[in-house]
Parts: C-alpha cells; sequence; structure tokens
C-alpha cells in the first residue's frame, strides 16, 4: 500500500545528506584521532582549573565538600550517621558519594577535596565517553564548555555527581531504557531532579511499565530496604520535611523582584539561615509567595506532564526537550534558587547535540528560534551569569547592591526563556506522528541512528523491518530499511502478475519483509552484490477493481 507524501513535519527530523548530522560526510564535528587528543586535552584542563580554582583560588566556594567530610568523618567516629540516625537535608543515597570520596581519609579537608574532584572527574570521563561514542563530539565540547562557565559549583556539590548520570542516562534512554530508568532513579536518591526526568523517559519507550516503572521501583527497593535495616526508616523522607521549611532564597526566580527592591527599601531585607547555610529574602508578600510555590510546582508538573506524555513516543528530540522543560521548571518555580541547580539544564542539551545534532537547517522557519543550537547559547549565557553572582559577585547581592542584583535578574529572565523554549518544544514534537511501531524495542534493540543519518530525506521514504543492517562487521542485526515508494497513478495505473522490467532482482533468495545478510558490505559492494532496493513500478498494472479493497494488501 503506498504511503501519502511526507509532510514538513514529517521530515523534520532527518538530514539532508552531507549536513552536520552525518558522519559519514567528515563533518567538523566527528571524532577522529586530532579530536579525541584535543577533548581529552581540554577534559584535562578544564578539570585541572577547576580543582586548583576551589582548593587553592577560592576554597570557601568548597564549604559544601567540606560539609560532606564532616559527615563522613562524624559517621565513621561517633556511629552517627545521617538518615540512619538523624534528619537530613538529603536524600539517603547522598551518604554514598560522600562516603566514595573519603575512602582515602576524612582527616585533612584539602585530601577530601582532591578525593571529591576525581571522583567527579571520574564520573565525567565516563558521561563524555558515552557522548561520543557515536563519533560526535560537539556535545561533549559544549559539556567541557558549560562546566568552564558555570564555576566551581559544576564540580563542587551533589550535581557533579548526578548530572554525569544524568547524560548517561539520557545518552542511552532510547537503547538501554531499563538501565536509564535504574540510573535515574538511583540520582534522584542522591538528589531529587534526576527522578523527574522518569515521566520523559516513560513517555519516550514503548513499554513504559516494564522498561521505567520496574526498574525504577527495584532500585527503590534496594535503596528503602538498605536504610529500613539500618534504623533509619523515620528519616527516609526527611529531606522533604527540611526542605518544606525553607524560605525564600535569594537566588530564586521567585525571589527577584525583593532583590532588586533590596536597594532601595529598607522593609525588604536578605538575611542568612544559620540552620541550612543559606541567604533569604524577607520582606512584604514573601510569606504568601514562599507559601505558593509548593503548589505552583506540583500544578505546573501535572502540567507538563500532560504535555510530554501527548508527545509520546516521538523519538529522541521529545525525549530530550522534555527532560529540557522538566528541569527548566524546577529551577523557575523553586523556592530554592541555588547555583548548582543549573547543572540540571547541561545533560539534555549536552545529549541532543550529541544525538539530535544542528537541527536549525531541518526544521520549519517557525521553529528555528527554540533549535538545540539556540537554546544551547542560552545555557551557556546562563551558567557564565550564575558564576558571575557566585562565587565572584556574591556579597553584592547579599548586600543589597543594584548592579549584581541586576545580573541576577537577567540570569532568572533567561531561565524563564529557557522554560518557554522547551515547553513550545514539547508541544510541537507533540504535532508529530509518532514513531513507527518496532519489531523490538526498548533493551531489545539497538538500532544506530548513524544508519540513519547516511540516507538522508532527498526522496519519500516508508520504513519496514530488515534483517540486513550493512554495517561493515559480518553480523545480522534488526535496523529500519527505507524504501523508495512510488507515486500511485489512477489514470495510467494497471496491473499484470509478471514482473517488470524495470524490477531488477537481487542475486539471493528475499522475502517480500524481510532479507538476511552477513557478508562483508565492503566487499559486496566492490564484487556488485549489493542488495538492490527494487523501484515497485506501476505501469504494467490493471486498474483494480472498485469495492475490492483486500487486494491492496
Amino acid at each position: 500500500m503506498v504511503d501519502k507524501a511526507p509532510t514538513e513535519s514529517r521530515l523534520r527530523h532527518t538530514a539532508p545528506t552531507g549536513s552536520p548530522r552525518s558522519p559519514a560526510t567528515g563533518s567538523r564535528h566527528t571524532l577522529t584521532i586530532g579530536s579525541s587528543l584535543a577533548l581529552l586535552a581540554g577534559f584535562l584542563a578544564v578539570h585541572a582549573w577547576l580543582t586548583v580554582l576551589g582548593t587553592r583560588i577560592k576554597p570557601e566556594t568548597f564549604n559544601d565538600i567540606d560539609l560532606y567530610r564532616w559527615c563522613v568523618a562524624n559517621g565513621f567516629a561517633a556511629h552517627s550517621w545521617p538518615v540512619f540516625d538523624f534528619p537530613w537535608v538529603y536524600p539517603a543515597g547522598a551518604i554514598a558519594p560522600m562516603v566514595a570520596a573519603g575512602a582515602e581519609g576524612t582527616s585533612a579537608t584539602t585530601t577530601y577535596e582532591l578525593a571529591w574532584c576525581a571522583l567527579v572527574m571520574a564520573l565525567d570521563a565516563f558521561a563524555i565517553l558515552v557522548l561520543v561514542r557515536r563519533g560526535r563530539v560537539r556535545g561533549a565540547w559544549w559539556w567541557l564548555g558549560f562546566q568552564t562557565l558555570l564555576g566551581l559549583v559544576a564540580i563542587g556539590r551533589l550535581e557533579g555527581i548526578t548530572a554525569p548520570m544524568m547524560v548517561i542516562a539520557l545518552s542511552l534512554a532510547l537503547e538501554r531504557p531499563r538501565f536509564s530508568a535504574a540510573l535515574l532513579t538511583a540520582g534522584a536518591w542522591i538528589k531529587i531532579a534526576p527522578g523527574a526526568l522518569l515521566i520523559a523517559l516513560a513517555s519516550a519507550v514503548r513499554r513504559p511499565v516494564r522498561d521505567v516503572i520496574v526498574p525504577a521501583a527495584v532500585t527503590c527497593a534496594v535503596v528503602v530496604g538498605a536504610v529500613v535495616a539500618g534504623g533509619g526508616a523515620a528519616n527516609l523522607l526527611s529531606f522533604l520535611k527540611v526542605q518544606g521549611n525553607r524560605g525564600l532564597q535569594v537566588e530564586s526566580v521567585a525571589a527577584t523582584p525583593w532583590v532588586l527592591a533590596a536597594s532601595s527599601r529598607h522593609d525588604v531585607a536578605i538575611t542568612y539561615n544559620t540552620a541550612i547555610n543559606t541567604f533569604e529574602v524577607t520582606g512584604p508578600g514573601t510569606v504568601p509567595v514562599n507559601a505558593a510555590l509548593d503548589s505552583m510546582l506540583l500544578m505546573g508538573f501535572v502540567v507538563l506532564a500532560a504535555l510530554i506524555w501527548r508527545a509520546r513516543r516521538r523519538g529522541s528530540h521529545a525525549l530530550l526537550a522534555s527532560a529540557l522543560a522538566t528541569s527548566a521548571l524546577l529551577i523557575v518555580l523553586n523556592k530554592v534558587g541555588s547555583p548548582q541547580f543549573i547543572s540540571w539544564l547541561a545533560p539534555p542539551v549536552a545529549v541532543a547535540l550529541c544525538r539530535v545534532g544542528n537541527d536549525a537547517a531541518s526544521r520549519p522557519p517557525r521553529e528555528r528560534w527554540h533549535s538545540w543550537p539556540v537554546i544551547a547559547t542560552l545555557v551557556l549565557v546562563v551558567a557564565a551569569l550564575t558564576q558571575a553572582v557566585y562565587p565572584f559577585g556574591y556579597n553584592g547581592v547579599v548586600g543589597g547592591e543594584l548592579g549584581m542584583g541586576l545580573v541576577l535578574a537577567t540570569r532568572n529572565l533567561l531561565l524563564v526563556v529557557v522554560l518557554v523554549m522547551a515547553v513550545v518544544a514539547v508541544v510541537r514534537a507533540g504535532d508529530d506522528p509518532p514513531e513507527p511501531v518496532d519489531a523490538l524495542d526498548g533493551d531489545d534493540a539497538d538500532v544506530d541512528d548513524d544508519v540513519e543519518d547516511a540516507h538522508g530525506a532527498d526522496t519519500l521514504l516508508s520504513r519496514r523491518w530488515d534483517l540486513n543492517p550493512r554495517w561493515s562487521s559480518p553480523h545480522t542485526r534488526f535496523r529500519v530499511l527505507r524504501t523508495h515508494v512510488q507515486g500511485w497513478s489512477s489514470a495510467s495505473a494497471s496491473y499484470s502478475t509478471s514482473p517488470s522490467a524495470a524490477v531488477t532482482e537481487p542475486s539471493r533468495t528475499t522475502t517480500n519483509e524481510t532479507r538476511t545478510e552477513t557478508t562483508d558490505a565492503a566487499a559486496a559492494d566492490r564484487a556488485g552484490l549489493a542488495p538492490q532496493r527494487p523501484r515497485l513500478s506501476v505501469s504494467h498494472m490493471r486498474p483494480l477493481p472498485r469495492g475490492n479493497p483486500e487486494l491492496l494488501t
């Protein structure tokens, strides 16, 4: 049965041959020996700089790491552990990386800080290896640039652990959804944000219960079981109570009007909360706004979840746009505005630049304003402004200076813009047709996007399953085969059971739906035995009798 002509939205996510998206074209964004060495040098330089900056130049910005060291040291010395023995501001899983960094000892602050930076560096290295496994390096370079612009909070907080976990999970989401679901759930027990991406992952897979809900439930069962066995059942969810009692933090988006007013009004103040080690704004209207933010965040998440579910199974673009929208929503409608939260925006953008590519050319003009390169640029600006606020301009912010208040207000405005762009991308992704129903999906399928990239979108294409991957290694796997379809003309159509002369038969046994090949593809091309794709000619077909639609099959 002949498919109808493709619409603009159906070809939106395919790139023509020779675009930067296809590694086969020799793009400057692909991985070579030279680019690999340059990426390694850049990786080492960025992490060395951030480590020296935090341990030598601005050691006060690593105060959270010193707090982690104290928790571990107190646990080993006094046998008093967070969650197990007393309520804690973090989920129970956060103790794991803290203990791992203390393997070399917890007596010296610098030693513990260096061990923490080494742990973050190892996780970042693994995340970059996953990013570039398809041969595209632009997302990895963007990730390093983002860390440099964000500064010390990129590695000096728990987000230094969870951010690479999010990168790995999103990179493997469509290939290994069960592993990604387990990894995001484990990250949620360290810091809540990774768990919010599970709704985006569930909407991207064909079997959300099997591939997302079950792995997430198993991971939760393991963590909860360990905490209960250790006697910490009473404090298992204590982090929710501690966070609920917080005031309006000075860097939060909702606090922006009071931060600007603090420079000229005496009834607005920025005070220090010693219980949770943060600055908060107080003044007329802050209490009701602070109380309303929790409800607004919940309602916003419900609405966004509905939009994400509407865009379910629309491919990697919809998945990553949903992940970005979720992360941005958690920042914009949060009463807490810690600078490390900006790390939540980076994983979907870095993965998109490696997986989706430069989609500006393949999008309709009305959508280019929220393409991934544009969003990536905005997130870099947000990261740079965040570092300008903390640590370099933080004294001016908490001191009520108007100049630094305007810098913070600009950063917060751009966060709202990023949220709007991501939500619009999710809505428009929902207008696209769903991905074809795969014969295999989830962890049972491994369809390489590079095969798709090599074909382009010059002609009308349809999809069917084939057993011939045409890869260089001699093995057989499923992949999507694109076949050329010739348009139907009712005026000149005739129909016969004899084969047309225009049809070239392959030199081996085939069926209508699948074909198996284990011969090396390059050798087959040289020998002239490469698989042929017959073009179905309709010039020798008789008209179909009316009222007999069964004959179309």
